[in-house]
């Protein structure tokens, strides 16, 4: 399958991703670009995006990426830091690329940013390639 058709399908089978309205903008390759914008629900009781939520943004990006090249992969690890709140009301995206892979093991580091560029959180995950391909799961 394409890259395009794995984040289709991921897209649509991701529950969190579907509940936050996470987009796909762009996928290849060992690389994704997922959007998403903060609403009410996403708050915390400080009145910014929740951290769980930035988390999973830069994770469903991780896994858009890792997954792409058709087998099933899985987050062995993952780790974040914030940088800066985000608020309601804004766009956030995060962009996943592929620091290395090898048949079993890729490690991936995701920025998520305001539409102005500005860093709100930087992940780094590493995921497990199962021999099984992700459309078939």
């Amino acid at each position: 399958m394409k890259p395009e058709e794995i984040a289709k399908f991921m897209e649509e089978n991701d529950r969190v991703a579907k509940t936050y309205g996470m987009k796909v903008k762009e996928v290849k390759e060992g690389y994704a670009l997922v959007e998403l914008s903060v609403n009410d629900s996403m708050l915390n009781a400080a009145g910014v995006c929740q951290g769980g939520v930035i988390f999973s943004l830069a994770d469903f990006a991780f896994a858009v990426a890792s997954n792409s090249y058709g087998n099933v992969a899985l987050a062995t690890s993952a780790n974040i830091n914030f940088t800066k709140p985000a608020l309601k009301g804004e766009k956030l995206t995060a962009e996943a690329k592929e620091v290395n892979r090898s048949r079993r093991v890729g490690v991936y580091e995701v920025i998520v940013r305001k539409e102005d560029g500005t860093a709100v959180a930087l992940f780094v995950g590493q995921a497990y390639f199962l021999d099984k391909l992700i459309c078939n799961s």
